[in-house]
């Protein structure tokens, strides 16, 4: 079984090729910090797009009710 690690297209080596980049450049000591800032905008991100999944469906069903009560 031939197992890869694909992250956006990339394979193996360039992601470990990133990675070390990103310890060169940040350290050790603020890449837990960094993590936690990925994390966090990345759960706001999905919390808004929840949120505005929700008002669509929502405004939609606000609007086939309109357009049905007009056809009565």
């Amino acid at each position: 079984m031939n197992l890869h690690l694909f992250i956006f297209g990339q394979g193996p080596w360039e992601v470990v090729l990133i990675f070390g980049a990103v310890l060169l450049l940040f350290g050790g000591k603020k890449i837990p910090e960094l993590m936690r800032g990925i994390g966090k905008g990345i759960r706001e991100f999905n919390s808004a797009r929840s949120t505005l999944e929700t008002e669509l469906k929502e405004g939609t069903k606000e609007a086939e009710r309109a357009r049905l009560e007009e056809q009565k």
